[in-house]
């Protein structure tokens, strides 16, 4: 079977991929266009993309040789899923694989934002550091807040449950349907707005995609509040940026920390000047153990493809 890997992956990633399929491994940064998306179908039996890979309903036309797109990613919202079934390529994910390391990132946004650490070490490093003092750089306590995480999936649960366990925060949840059976105390709140006015904290932890694209806009940071922060590890367009910057700029929410962007990856000049937001490049899954774990998955999906049995984690 003829492999295309969009992007370099981890050594021990590209050996076991190398040592199953006939790869081709593109080494570039950039994501493919709907055009070279559609060129790399024409040319590969499958193909292994991930975030920034453009796979438009228009890249789903003609002759197309691809039966699988095996995503490197959980988040398969580059994709457009319906084109793809219209087509019947089978499209998979990597779900379990980055719950654990994302969900490490929105307790490290949580803390970084709270305790104004991007703000603290910026003042260090130019020098301007002149001693402790008792009302230096007063942050947010973090333990004993309120949570309220917006989704709770998988990557949802796992940082709720660092955040009760690890910091005795009170976690309330929006989720679409009844979650049950936690291994932690949550209160699920029926609507969105209810969960903003209640949460020291919110957490953004949906899935990307039409659905939930602006999610989050001028009405809702509003409900969040100036005493508040907002976090968000899931995709980027789920936040109207500029209604954002327009939020913080005003003082109606206190902070953000961001590990994903609505242009990523350009980012907001605004973001990069304010000092009560945290900014990180898209770090959630960047662990080597995670990337090599994350390829594997993808892996599992390829083989299981290329033997003719059902796909472990298929999305259509």
């Amino acid at each position: 079977m003829k492999l295309l890997v969009t992007r370099r992956m981890t050594v021990e990633a590209e050996r076991a991929l190398s040592e199953r399929f006939e790869v081709v491994i593109l080494d570039r940064e950039d994501g493919l266009t709907p055009d070279e998306a559609a060129k790399a179908m024409r040319e590969f039996d499958a193909v292994m993309p991930t975030l920034g890979d453009r796979f438009a309903a228009n890249a789903f036309q003609g002759d197309l040789r691809c039966k699988l797109i095996a995503n490197f990613g959980a988040g398969y919202n580059h994709i457009d899923i319906g084109a793809a079934t219209g087509a019947g390529i089978s499209v998979s994910n990597t779900p379990d694989a980055v719950t654990e390391a994302t969900a490490d990132i929105a307790l490290t946004l949580i803390l970084m934002t709270a305790r104004r650490a991007g703000e603290g070490e910026r003042l260090l490093r130019r020098g301007e550091w002149t001693g402790w003092q008792p009302t230096q750089l007063l942050g947010r306590h973090v333990t004993g807040a309120t949570v309220g995480i917006i989704g709770m999936g998988r990557i949802g649960k796992a940082i709720a449950r660092r955040c009760h366990f690890g910091f005795g925060m009170e976690v309330l949840f929006h989720n679409r349907s009844t979650v049950s059976a936690l291994d932690f105390p949550a209160r699920q709140v029926e609507s969105l707005g209810e969960l903003l006015r209640g949460s020291d904290f919110a957490v953004i932890a949906v899935p990307g995609g039409a659905a939930t694209r602006h999610l989050i806009g001028g009405t809702e940071l509003d409900q969040l509040g100036p005493d508040s922060i907002l976090i968000n590890i899931a995709r980027g367009d789920v936040v109207d940026e500029a209604a954002l910057v327009a939020a913080l700029q005003q003082g109606r929410i206190a902070g953000a920390g961001l590990d994903v962007y609505e242009r990523e990856p350009q980012v907001s000049p605004e973001l990069c000047a304010m000092e009560n937001v945290t900014l990180l490049p898209h770090l959630g899954t960047a662990a080597e153990a995670v990337r090599t774990a994350m390829a594997m998955r993808a892996l599992n999906n390829l083989v299981a493809f290329s033997e003719g049995r059902p796909l472990p984690d298929q999305v259509n």
